[in-house]
């Protein structure tokens, strides 16, 4: 009689070779990333006094990365994912201390700042998107929940981290000096994926590289469930770049706190949003993620307007944790519905213009919230408030009720 097979558990996770390294150097890069985030919107208002300018970084952040994301999926499925990885890491040290060089020594111009972080954005999909396409490829099915769990668990420490340490930093040691050392964790991170061995996978690749960027583009655009995730996903994070423009503005000039408070409130989601991950990663989400995607969309927009009635710190601070919470199930069923839906074959691209629709709606909303918040910071709330719900009834109508995996292009 054969064995039955033991219980999916973290501890069988961690026993995977190489899961550990690619843990820690996706732990270095993330809380780079996180401190980045806050740290170049906090540098920006500081040296520059201009919320627009700040959203336009922003924007060049992340921007430029997933308008090549089809590219950077169609070299990831060719070339491999570590070494790619290690790519970005080292452009992105080198353009964080371009900027923070430039700004010690008074060269700094808000047209070479946005230059320099459009640059630096440009090859951010090899990392976000080399990192999610490892674990399906190293994680046997039956752990995808545990693996999709400390994924997100991944972008929790960063928050925890990252954000708190980047507004004591600034606060302290000022803008330039926090980026040199955001500059060194991605340097540190870039030295980790060193030794990480790509994980041998069978490919579909026409040999010519802007077509198999295109059949990548043309595979996810024709499944209906990876289009709807990109659609509602986009929508949704039309809120969040909203926020994280008014969120600084309204604790430092609203409510008149200092750095290291924008980035203990950020902290908070990251903490609640560790729980709800964890707690959500031990569910089977097979034929449930709708709703795992749907309600929390709907928790976050409720909440947020509970922000724009009463924006006082406490109220701030709990509505941090509440988005926090909800948003560990929703990445949890994002991460695993995405990985049922996408051939193996095909994972490099589809995850690429997948990922890159979904946060579409980001850099946008970052744009739109530094534009608003000149307005008020009422009005740029509620135009948050009314992208996040839309992003949920968008997700309601259109994810398939039972959605089937697509094989091939065009098929």
């Amino acid at each position: 009689m054969p064995h039955a097979q033991a219980p999916a558990s973290y501890r069988e996770l961690l026993r995977i070779p190489t899961i550990g390294r690619i843990l820690l150097g996706m732990a270095l890069s993330r809380i780079g990333g996180s401190m980045f985030g806050v740290a170049i919107v906090l540098f920006t208002l500081d040296r520059f006094d201009s919320p627009a300018l700040a959203g336009l970084v922003t924007f060049a952040s992340v921007g430029p990365g997933l308008i090549v994301s089809p590219i950077a999926g169609a070299l990831l499925d060719r070339h491999g994912r570590a070494r790619l990885i290690v790519i970005d890491q080292l452009v992105g040290a080198a353009s964080v201390i371009l900027i923070a060089g430039l700004a010690l020594g008074d060269a700094l111009t808000p047209a070479i700042l946005v230059l320099v972080t459009a640059v630096a954005g440009l090859t951010a999909p090899l990392s976000s998107v080399g990192l999610r396409t490892l674990f399906p490829l190293l994680v046997p099915r039956r752990l995808w929940e545990r693996v999709n769990a400390l994924d997100s668990n991944g972008y929790v420490v960063a928050t925890l981290i990252g954000p708190p340490a980047a507004g004591l930093l600034v606060q302290l040691a000022g803008g330039p000096r926090t980026l040199l050392v955001i500059g060194a964790l991605f340097g540190l991170a870039a030295v980790v994926f060193v030794r990480v061995a790509d994980p041998h996978n069978e490919t579909e690749s026409t040999g010519k590289l802007l077509v198999d960027a295109w059949q990548g583009l043309r595979y996810t655009l024709l499944n209906p469930t990876l289009r709807a995730l990109g659609i509602s996903l986009a929508i949704l994070n039309v809120g969040w770049g909203i926020v994280t423009i008014a969120l600084p503005v309204l604790v430092l000039q609203r409510l008149g706190q200092g750095e290291a408070v924008v980035g203990a409130v950020f902290a908070v989601s990251g903490v609640t949003g560790g729980v709800g991950a964890l707690l959500a990663g031990r569910w089977r989400t097979q034929g449930r993620e709708r709703q795992m995607l749907m309600l929390p969309m709907a928790g976050m927009a409720v909440a947020t307007a509970v922000l724009l009635a009463s924006p006082t710190l406490a109220v701030l601070i709990a509505i941090m944790a509440i988005t926090g919470f909800l948003n560990g199930p929703l990445d949890v069923a994002l991460f695993t519905l995405r990985q049922r839906q996408t051939d193996p074959a095909w994972l490099g691209r589809a995850f690429a213009v997948s990922m890159s629709l979904n946060f579409m709606g980001y850099p946008f909303g970052a744009a739109i919230g530094g534009a608003l918040v000149g307005i008020s910071i009422e009005t740029a709330l509620a135009v948050a408030v009314v992208a996040t719900a839309l992003g949920a009834l968008v997700a309601w109508w259109l994810i398939p009720r039972t959605p089937r995996r697509q094989g091939v292009a065009g098929t």
